[in-house]
C-alpha cells in the first residue's frame, strides 16, 4: 500500500522539460488507449439508444475526447500531480439503459447540460456534496449494479445470435485477463472488429473522415432531467469522482478536487452543445498514472497525466472512423463488448451494494427495480430504483 501524504506540489515547479521522462510518457499513452479502447463501444451505444444520430455520435465523441485530454493536461500541469480524467463509462450504461425520450436527443443533451452543471456546482458549494454522500452506499451501488446489469448480459445474449464470433470474443477476454488484464477488454474489441470485417466485408467508410462537430439544442425536458440528469450526476458522482479523488489519495496526492470537479462540470456542460457526455475523475486508469509504474519519482507522473490527455485527443480526431466500424458491427456484439468491459464495474456494486446484511432487502429492492426497466410518467427505473430502496431503508430502520 502506498504511503500517504507521498507527493505535494512543490513551491517551484521545475520545467516540463526538466521534469521529462519516457517511461511516465508511455505510460500515460498506454492510459489513453486503454481507457478509450475498452469502453469506446459503451460512448456509441450510450448516445445512439438516446437518439443521436450518425453525425451527432461522432460529433459527440470528438468532443468528450478533446474535453477529458484538455482537462487532463490543464490539471495535471498546473499541480504537477498525474490527474487522469475520463468519460463516464457507467453513466453511459445508465443513458443506454433509458433508451429514446420524449424530445429525442436534445432531450438527452438538455439532461447532460443539467448533470455537467451540477457536477460543478457541487465543486465549489459543499452541501450538494455532503448531500450525495448522504445516500447509503448499498443502496447507491445497488442502482449502479441494476443499470450495469443487463448490458453484463449482452455477451451471453450473443452467445445465441453471433455464436462463432462471440464465443471468439469471450475466449479471447478470458485468455487475456489471465495473461494481461490491462489488456483484455481492448484485444476483445480488435477481435470483435475483424470478425465483423470478414464475415460482413469489412463497414462502410464515412463519407467524412475529418473532425466534425454538430451543434444540438438543448431541451429541458422534466421527465429528461429526473430520468438522465439526476442518476447521471449520482453515478459520476459515486462511482468515477469519489473513487477517482480516493486513489489519488491512496498514491498521496492531495489535488483541489472541488477546482477540477468544476472544470470537468463546465467543460462538460459546454461539449454538451455538440452531444458529448460527461467527463470526470478517472478510477482505473488513475491508478496506472498515479503508481510507481509511471515513474519511480512521485514528482515526475504528472507527466503520465498530460500524456494522457494528448493521446486523448489524438484519438478524438479519428472518431469519424471509430463510429463508423462500431455502427457497422451487428448491434449485440457491440452490447456484447460493452458487457465485457462492465462485468469489473458489475461485481464490484453488486458486492458494495450486498456486503452489509443490514441494508441487503434495501440494496436488493434498488437493483431490481433499477434492472426491471420500469418507467412510470416516463421516469425511467434508476431514479425510481433510488425511491425504493430509500423508502426500504426508511421503513426497515425506522426507529
Amino acid at each position: 500500500m502506498p504511503s500517504p501524504n507521498l507527493h505535494q506540489p512543490v513551491a517551484e515547479p521545475r520545467s516540463l522539460a526538466a521534469d521529462w521522462s519516457t517511461q511516465a510518457a508511455v505510460m500515460g499513452l498506454i492510459v489513453a488507449i486503454v481507457g478509450y479502447g475498452s469502453s469506446v463501444a459503451i460512448v456509441v451505444q450510450g448516445l445512439t439508444s438516446v437518439g443521436a444520430t450518425r453525425e451527432q455520435v461522432i460529433s459527440g465523441l470528438i468532443l468528450v475526447s478533446l474535453a477529458k485530454g484538455l482537462v487532463a493536461v490543464w490539471a495535471s500541469w498546473t499541480t504537477r500531480m498525474p490527474i487522469s480524467i475520463a468519460w463516464t463509462t457507467p453513466g453511459l450504461a445508465l443513458v443506454a439503459t433509458t433508451g429514446a425520450m420524449a424530445g429525442g436527443f436534445p432531450a438527452a443533451v438538455g439532461a447532460f447540460i443539467v448533470a455537467a452543471l451540477a457536477i460543478a456546482v457541487t465543486g465549489v458549494w459543499k452541501p450538494l456534496g455532503e448531500l450525495v454522500a448522504r445516500i447509503p452506499k448499498p443502496i447507491a451501488n445497488a442502482m449502479l449494479a441494476g443499470v450495469l446489469f443487463k448490458f453484463c448480459l449482452a455477451p451471453f445474449v450473443a452467445l445465441g445470435q453471433v455464436p462463432l464470433t462471440a464465443l471468439a470474443v469471450l475466449v479471447v477476454f478470458l485468455v487475456m485477463t489471465r495473461v494481461a488484464k490491462l489488456y483484455a477488454v481492448p484485444v476483445a474489441v480488435v477481435v470483435a472488429l475483424v470478425a465483423t470485417a470478414l464475415t460482413s466485408g469489412g463497414a462502410a467508410m464515412p463519407a467524412q473522415v475529418l473532425p466534425h462537430v454538430e451543434f444540438v439544442a438543448p431541451v429541458f425536458a422534466l421527465d429528461a432531467l429526473i430520468s438522465i440528469a439526476l442518476p447521471l450526476y449520482l453515478v459520476t458522482m459515486a462511482s468515477q469522482n469519489i473513487p477517482g479523488i480516493t486513489v489519488l489519495h491512496t498514491f498521496g496526492y492531495q489535488p483541489n478536487a472541488g477546482k477540477i470537479l468544476m472544470a470537468t462540470g463546465l467543460a462538460s456542460a459546454g461539449t454538451a452543445l455538440g452531444g458529448a457526455p460527461t467527463i470526470n475523475f478517472a478510477a482505473i486508469t488513475a491508478a496506472m498514472c498515479a503508481g510507481p509504474d509511471a515513474h519511480p519519482d512521485p514528482a515526475r507522473r504528472y507527466i503520465a497525466g498530460i500524456m494522457a490527455g494528448v493521446g486523448y485527443m489524438t484519438l478524438g480526431l479519428f472518431s469519424a472512423i471509430t463510429v463508423s466500424v462500431m455502427l457497422g458491427s451487428p448491434p449485440v456484439l457491440i452490447l456484447a463488448v460493452a458487457g465485457l468491459a462492465l462485468l469489473g464495474s458489475f461485481g464490484g456494486a453488486l458486492n458494495a451494494a450486498l456486503g452489509d446484511e443490514t441494508m441487503r432487502l434495501p440494496a436488493m429492492a434498488t437493483l431490481l427495480t433499477t434492472a426491471s426497466g420500469l418507467s412510470i410518467f416516463g421516469v425511467g427505473s434508476a431514479f425510481w430504483g433510488l425511491v425504493i430502496g430509500v423508502a426500504f431503508a426508511v421503513v426497515l430502520r425506522w426507529r
